[in-house]
C-alpha cells in the first residue's frame, strides 16, 4: 500500500475491508454504489489469467475488487472524465495494482485507437442508466456524465463490447430493470447472447432496482434465471448474502 498518495479538496480514501484495498472518492463527484459492488460479485468467477476491460470504469471501484476477487492477468479502464481518471490512477497507486490495472483517459467510442477488436476474454460495465432525455439534469456535471447517456449511449457500450471482445469472451453488465427490453434487444442484436439474468430487489416486498445480466458473444439461445438478491432483511439489515459480498461477519 502507498502511504504517499497526496488528498484534494473534498477527497477521501475509503475503505473497501477487502483483502486490505482502498479507494479514492471525492465526496462532492459521483461516489460509487452497491450496484457496482454486486456487479464485480457477479463477476467474479471469470477465468484465471483473462484480459478484462472496464467500459467507464468511473473511480476504478470494480477493476479494484477484481483485481482482489479473481486471478485475471490485466484489466484496463477507461473513463471520459480527466479529473475522475486522475483520482483513479492515485487508487492504483493506492493499491499497488499498477502492474494489474491501468486507465485510458478517452471516450468508449475511441477504443479502437488503443485495441484492435476481439482483443479482452471479459468486460464489465456499470453504464448510466438514464437516457440522454430523461431525468433532471440540475446537477453537478461529473454527476450528470455519470448517470445520462450523454458522451455514449447504451447501444454504444453494446457495440463497443462485441467489438473488443474475443469469440465466447463474457459481458457482465448492471442496469435498470426498466431497460431490460432495451438490454436484450441490443445485446441479441450485437451477437452478445443474454447467458444468466438476476434481478435485485431492497427488500422482499420491494420491485426491483437493480439487474445483473451476464452474455457471451456468439453463444447458442439459452438463458438461466438466478434466484433473486434481496439487499436487506425483514428487520431492515443486510441480508447474509450481502454481509458476504461486502465481506462482513454474517449473522449467526
Amino acid at each position: 500500500m502507498d502511504s504517499n498518495i497526496k488528498l484534494k479538496e473534498n477527497e477521501r480514501i475509503d475503505d473497501l475491508e477487502y483483502k486490505g484495498l482502498k479507494i479514492i472518492q471525492n465526496k462532492e463527484g459521483f461516489c460509487f454504489g452497491i450496484d457496482s459492488v454486486l456487479l464485480s460479485d457477479f463477476a467474479k468467477n471469470i477465468k484465471k489469467n483473462a484480459k478484462v476491460l472496464d467500459l467507464g470504469t468511473g473511480t476504478g471501484i470494480i477493476p479494484t475488487l477484481l483485481c482482489g476477487k479473481t486471478e485475471l492477468s490485466e484489466i484496463v479502464g477507461i473513463e471520459i472524465q480527466e479529473e475522475v481518471y486522475e483520482m483513479a490512477n492515485r487508487s492504483i497507486k493506492l493499491n499497488n495494482l499498477n502492474n494489474k490495472f491501468q486507465i485510458i483517459n478517452d471516450n468508449i467510442l475511441n477504443l479502437n485507437k488503443y485495441y484492435e477488436k476481439n482483443t479482452f476474454d471479459v468486460i464489465v460495465t456499470n453504464p448510466p442508466y438514464k437516457k440522454n432525455e430523461s431525468g433532471v439534469k440540475n446537477e453537478d456535471e461529473r454527476k450528470l456524465i455519470s448517470r445520462h447517456e450523454i458522451k455514449a449511449s447504451l447501444e454504444d457500450f453494446i457495440k463497443v463490447s462485441k467489438d473488443m471482445l474475443k469469440d465466447k469472451g463474457e459481458m457482465y453488465i448492471v442496469h435498470r430493470p426498466e431497460r431490460l427490453v432495451d438490454l436484450l434487444t441490443l445485446m441479441r442484436k450485437y451477437k452478445i447472447e443474454p447467458k444468466k439474468i438476476r434481478f435485485v430487489y431492497s427488500n422482499i416486498n420491494s420491485v426491483s432496482k437493480l439487474v445483473l445480466i451476464k452474455g457471451i458473444k456468439n453463444a447458442r439461445p439459452f438463458l438461466k434465471l438466478e434466484k433473486n438478491l434481496y439487499i436487506y432483511n425483514e428487520s431492515g439489515e443486510y441480508t447474509d448474502e450481502i454481509l458476504k459480498i461486502y465481506n462482513k461477519k454474517l449473522n449467526i
